[in-house]
């Protein structure tokens, strides 16, 4: 149903109780009036009734007491006879066919039916009478009452006639109500009929008023049809200043707005669908595995490479969990997984997971979070990079680097062992042409053979490491182990250390052997650079939650810029007993504990030697010694 039929229903119904509120309140005062005016000509007519009634019973009375024989006794009975109430009675019911019964009542002797001065009493209504006479003589007026008798609408009149010397009786006139309804039918009927044309008129005026109201609403559907469609370039004409003129204008300013979000965001889209279409061809092509996993665990997608890394087809794990986790890392992954719950990512630079036929395949996992847009986590992705060949070839550039290590050194061994050789050449000839043994020649000889010794020990500790035994150490033990042990050889050449370590334990995976070298090699060092002491200071502490920094800081000479960029390079020194090979060794070491060394100096002012170490998060349980 359209606006305008309801429109038009709407306004008719109102009309429609309008009307309806004016028959009914037409009905009710042509009623009342009529009903007003008829019981005053009533009793207007009861009171005229009564009064020529109690006349011709007076007259009649007077006959029969006074007539002693004056007249004839037809003359008196014809007399008598005009004179008698019943006759006037009788004579007022033919003459008005509207009046029903007339009744004269002796309220002393009134008993129903019985006992009645003149008329008929077939209208019975004994109690309503009884209390309507004793009523109409105790106030002394007439009374008019609308009743049902046996069925009929009736109008009973009750008139008091108070004659000279006698006792009051009641006059009751009962009545037809038919005049009166007949009159309200037809006034009713006008009514109706005029209300039914009205109506008419009314529906047929709302109907063209509700399309003259909503015809600008119609031009705004037509507009708002077109919106939706996606047409925005068109406008309304708006010619109006009223509230449909100020929606017509709003929308006008909302197409404008909406055209220019549209092509935003067509824009958008495009550069979404685009972007997913790159990221779509990334995962598929990428030779990474990655997989998405819920909050529960289960396993939302994986790529091509996931599933030729670890062998597992996509249909066969989507939904599911996944556990291709060693048990050993189990107590690792706990802690991966409360890393992700608190939104960080956890990154492995090397580990094991297992493949679909329970082989281990070496890989570097990053694992990390996916947020949705109210900040909370809703999925995890995980990459994993097989790190088998990555590692075969490391390891082949480590043997490559170590032989051409090894070949450096191999010169480098040759040239410094070759003045000791040729300083014991030329001293043992000397004592076999003397055949004698010079002590002298002899300690000399022996301090070139522990040179050469040296030489070769450092060489070969780092040509051929021996086997290392990692373990989890507090580094605060480690170092105070070697300034304990230096601390003697300091107060000798005048050097103070100052120790500042944190009062929390440092933890590093270490090999604690190695670590001592490197720190005697560098406290050597600082107390070399300061042949007039001075003091040295250690500071220890960790910096982030995952790492662990000692400084060395002297207060020695300081190192030139040209030398700092040759420190660590084999067999460079500026020490009359150096070797060359005890920094370089120390940075191999750091290293292989995938540490940092760093060198900081300046002339005049002192070295400072940085050493950063990963630091052990976990509460693993210290040696009793350490």
């Amino acid at each position: 149903m359209s606006i305008k039929t309801k429109l038009s229903l709407i306004m008719s119904f109102f009309a429609l109780i309008l009307l309806s509120l004016n028959i009914a309140l037409s009905y009710f005062s042509t009623r009342d009036n009529l009903r007003n005016l008829s019981e005053a000509n009533m009793m207007v007519t009861a009171r005229q009734i009564a009064l020529a009634v109690e006349q011709s019973r007076s007259v009649n009375e007077y006959i029969k007491r006074h007539n002693q024989g004056n007249i004839s006794r037809v003359m008196a009975e014809g007399m008598l006879q005009m004179t008698s109430p019943e006759r006037i009675t009788q004579e007022t019911l033919r003459s008005n066919e509207h009046l029903l019964e007339i009744t004269g009542m002796d309220p002393e002797t009134f008993q129903g039916g019985d006992k009645l001065l003149f008329g008929t009493y077939s209208y019975v209504n004994d109690r309503m009478d009884q209390t309507a006479i004793r009523e109409v003589i105790r106030k002394g007026e007439s009374l008019l009452y609308d009743t049902t008798i046996n069925g009929e609408r009736v109008l009973e009149s009750f008139v008091p006639i108070s004659p000279v010397n006698k006792g009051p009786y009641v006059i009751r006139i009962v009545s037809s109500y038919e005049p009166i309804s007949s009159v309200i039918s037809k006034q009713m009927f006008s009514q109706v009929t005029i209300s039914l044309v009205l109506l008419q008129i009314v529906i047929f005026a709302s109907y063209i008023l509700a399309g003259e109201i909503i015809r600008p609403i119609q031009d705004i559907l037509i507009k708002v049809n077109q919106l939706s469609s996606g047409k925005f370039e068109t406008r309304m004409r708006v010619n109006r200043r009223d509230e449909l003129g100020l929606l017509g204008q709003k929308i006008n300013t909302m197409a404008v707005s909406l055209g220019h979000y549209t092509a935003e965001l067509e824009q958008k889209n495009e550069e979404i669908r685009s972007m997913n279409e790159y990221l779509e061809s990334i995962i598929s092509q990428t030779a990474d595995a990655i997989h998405l996993i819920d909050l529960e665990g289960r396993i939302l997608r994986v790529n091509p490479a996931f599933e030729c890394l670890y062998g597992w087809k996509s249909e066969e794990i989507v939904d599911r969990k996944l556990d291709y986790i060693p048990p050993f890392l189990e107590q690792d992954r706990k802690e991966w997984q409360r890393e992700l719950e608190q939104g960080r990512s956890v990154i492995l630079s090397e580990t094991v997971r297992k493949r679909k036929d329970g082989s281990l395949v070496e890989v570097s996992i990053s694992e990390s979070p996916i947020f949705d847009k109210f900040g909370r986590i809703s999925a995890y992705i995980c990459i994993s990079r097989d790190m088998t060949e990555h590692n075969r070839m490391e390891e082949l550039l480590r043997r490559s680097e170590k032989l051409t290590t090894v070949g450096q050194l191999a010169a480098g061994v040759a040239h410094e062992i070759r003045n000791p050789l040729t300083t014991l050449r030329g001293f043992l000839q000397m004592q076999q042409h003397s055949k004698t043994i010079n002590p002298l020649h002899t300690d000399i000889m022996l301090s070139e053979l522990d040179r050469i010794n040296l030489i070769v020990s450092e060489f070969l500790i780092l040509a051929k490491p021996q086997a290392v035994n990692y373990q989890t150490k507090d580094v605060r033990y480690t170092l105070g182990d070697v300034v304990s042990l230096l601390d003697s050889e300091a107060h000798l050449h005048n050097v103070e250390f100052s120790v500042h370590f944190s009062s929390e334990a440092i933890l590093v995976h270490c090999e604690e052997n190695q670590l001592k070298q490197v720190f005697i090699n560098v406290l050597k060092n600082a107390m070399e650079a300061m042949p007039s002491g001075g003091k040295i200071t250690l500071m220890l502490y960790p910096d982030e939650p995952d790492l662990a920094v000692i400084r060395v800081i002297d207060e020695g000479e300081g190192i030139p810029e040209e030398r700092m960029q040759k420190l660590g390079e084999p067999f460079y020194t500026n020490k009359e007993k150096g070797t060359g090979l005890g920094l370089m060794i120390s940075q191999r070491i750091i290293e292989s504990h995938k540490g940092c060394f760093h060198i900081e100096s300046e002339v005049g002012k002192g070295t400072v030697v940085t050493i950063t170490l990963p630091r052990r998060l976990g509460k693993e349980e210290l040696p009793q010694d350490a």
